[in-house]
């Protein structure tokens, strides 16, 4: 995906299948996949208010936002621009049903697959954390850098699965697996700043949290090695740390999710395609 400056200073395909054209040629454009995980790259005039279901998010002083939506995202979605002048204007985005694969993991310690009172203890406390980390709602864009892949391998789990470990049922999947031989480099998906970086949670081993702006976040986890630190400030394509197996994991691999705040998104919908062969 082009970076929005690039893209800012082109042509914005429209939602023209999801909503009528605006009455004027007021600045009210998206670009994106609207599908379920999909997200979505908006602009609208400088000093506007964006509301996405009656909710108000987040916009740059240039006219920046961001929409995501989840793995369960309705139908349809309703984005309202109020302009500094006070008058609006409205569309509705018509977002794609996905069916998800269930996948099933065996081999894994018992402990990680029902852990026991002082395992759990820890993991709630991993698990707000995590949450504080991703309540971050910095008004710098940083996300207008666009997305790469932070490792190159073989896609070993996708976004959305039903995952059954060793015969036991789980939530879906929140991110995309990515195979690769042990500390292989990873690199920072999009420019931010370091919102979190541990070296040992239960689930996740070495662990990082990048924040990309208006709440758009990205983890990488299971890493056998994390160079940065907490507020550290990325730029896209910058080393982070290197694949491993750390936490609940099987063989070498990088867990790389991207959420806007608790809402998670599907980053193989952000990022370019990866290569064919890799």
């Amino acid at each position: 995906m082009a970076p929005l400056p690039q893209i800012a200073a082109a042509v914005f395909w429209l939602v023209a299948a999801a909503a009528p054209a605006l009455a004027s040629d007021r600045l009210l454009n998206l670009e994106g996949r609207f599908v379920q995980g999909g997200l979505a790259f908006g602009i609208t005039e400088a000093g506007a208010r964006v509301l996405i279901d009656g909710v108000a998010v987040r916009v740059s002083k240039g006219g920046l936002f961001v929409v995501g939506f989840g793995r369960d995202a309705p139908p349809r979605v309703g984005v309202r621009v109020i302009y500094a002048d006070g008058h609006g204007a409205s569309r509705t985005l018509t977002v794609a049903p996905r069916e998800y694969p269930v996948q099933r993991i065996d081999g894994l310690p018992s402990q990680q697959v029902t852990p026991g009172p002082e395992a759990l203890k820890r993991i709630r406390l991993e698990s707000a954390m995590i949450a504080a980390a991703r309540t971050e709602d910095t008004d710098s864009p940083y996300f207008a850098s666009g997305f790469m892949w932070p490792v190159k391998g073989r896609i070993s789990g996708v976004f959305g699965g039903r995952r059954i470990l060793d015969g036991q049922p789980r939530r879906p999947h929140v991110g995309v697996d990515i195979a690769a031989p042990a500390n292989t480099p990873v690199v920072a998906a999009g420019n931010g700043v370091v919102a979190l970086a541990h070296e040992g949670m239960f689930f996740t081993g070495k662990t990082v949290i990048i924040d990309h702006g208006h709440g758009l976040n990205s983890v990488y986890a299971h890493m056998s090695a994390i160079l940065v630190g907490q507020g550290q400030r990325v730029a896209k394509g910058e080393p982070l740390g290197r694949v491993g197996a750390t936490g609940r994991a099987t063989a070498p691999h990088l867990h790389w999710g991207v959420s806007l705040f608790a809402t998670h998104l599907d980053p193989a919908l952000i990022a370019a395609p990866l290569p064919e062969g890799d």
